[in-house]
């Protein structure tokens, strides 16, 4: 296991709100992803019989642009709606420093344009600035996915500063504009966390339209529904976020909630499971299906397994050997797998890492 130097205990107030244990912890039933998949089975859906009415032959991948590494699920936060199952005890998903050699290996190997880091919070990896570093001297544009409220703890305040110095795009979770919206799936105190530490990324130089420091806000309901307009909402979020809160940022990313793990289970406890799996089914888009990030994404986890996508990742179905066995070719000729979560990501607008697909 890795020696982790977090700079602040994670069981601290300052290290950010926590409202749940991690299924893990809880020891639930929905913690094994054989588990996701059998409740997700016993409702109607085929998602390779919906792509083939639609013509679609399977999915299948395009040009490798996006590198995502997940470096662990080691979080100071613990959120409700968390496809990833992350939180303060999840130290025994944390990637050793010999698959992140293996991953910047395997990157010169691709001609992705961009590697796209998470986890977890990604910052509390004791490797997280060298992975950066050496993304960044290679040429790629890098996304850290943060959740906000780690730039608040001690240890990570002057962070904003060194991302903008090494021209990291920021695209930071923040569920609404709205304190109760936001705090709802976060826990009490994060919103205003959040505000703070979207404060101090203006500071730092982002979200004033500076290409080479981005701010991205990326925002899931709070709820059993699909995502909204993403044009409309970025429209309202930047007109309402600078007048009640003086921020401003670049970009709104929309995603739909997926059905799996902490969402899963909440679905299922309100009573909410059939009726949502059924939206998304109904809400199924084919307009969608081309854009969608499995098709020019790599997503490595912790352990360095290689998958469709991040949320494949979590629902433990790998598509290839590991990371250091990593064949380019091999990967693009696969055939992408899929399941009933997949519909999330074809309903609507569609929904990925990068936003809505259509």
């Amino acid at each position: 296991m890795l020696p982790l130097q977090i700079g602040v205990p994670l069981e601290s107030p300052e290290s950010g709100p926590k409202p749940a244990r991690s299924l893990r912890s809880r020891g639930s039933a929905l913690a094994a992803p054989a588990r996701q998949l059998q409740l997700l089975a016993s409702f109607p859906g085929d998602f390779e019989a919906t792509l083939a009415a639609h013509g679609h032959d399977g999915l299948r991948p395009a040009s490798l642009e996006i590198f995502q590494i997940n470096l662990g699920k080691l979080c100071n936060m613990t959120c409700r709606h968390c496809h990833v199952d992350a939180g303060p005890d999840r130290t025994d998903a944390m990637m050793a420093p010999e698959t992140v050699a293996d991953c910047l290996a395997a990157l010169d190997r691709t001609r992705a344009h961009t590697v796209d880091i998470t986890g977890g919070a990604p910052e509390l990896h004791p490797q997280f600035r060298h992975l950066v570093e050496q993304a960044r001297r290679r040429g790629k544009h890098v996304i850290d996915r943060c959740n906000l409220t780690i730039l608040l703890a001690p240890a990570f305040r002057e962070l904003p500063q060194w991302l903008a110095a090494h021209a990291v795009e920021v695209a930071c979770s923040l569920p609404h504009y709205r304190r109760s919206r936001t705090d709802a799936q976060r826990g009490d105190g994060a919103f205003d966390k959040s505000i703070e530490a979207l404060r101090r990324l203006n500071a730092a130089g982002y979200g004033q339209g500076d290409p080479s420091r981005r701010l991205t806000l990326v925002s899931n309901p709070a709820g059993a529904y699909l995502a909204g307009n993403q044009t409309a909402m970025e429209a309202e979020w930047k007109r309402e976020l600078l007048r009640e809160h003086g921020v401003r940022f670049d970009r709104l990313f929309v995603l739909n909630n997926m059905p799996i793990a902490r969402f899963l289970e909440w679905l299922e406890q309100s009573g909410n499971l059939e009726s949502y799996l059924h939206a998304l089914l109904q809400a199924f888009n084919p307009a969608a299906v081309p854009g969608l990030m499995c098709r020019n994404t790599i997503s490595v986890s912790w352990d360095g397994r290689i998958y469709d996508c991040d949320f494949n990742q979590m629902l433990d179905l790998p598509n290839g050997p590991s990371i250091r066995d990593f064949d380019p070719d091999a990967f693009a000729a696969r055939r992408i797998r899929t399941d009933r979560h997949c519909y999330g990501c074809t309903a609507g607008a569609g929904s990925s890492c990068g936003g809505a697909t259509v």
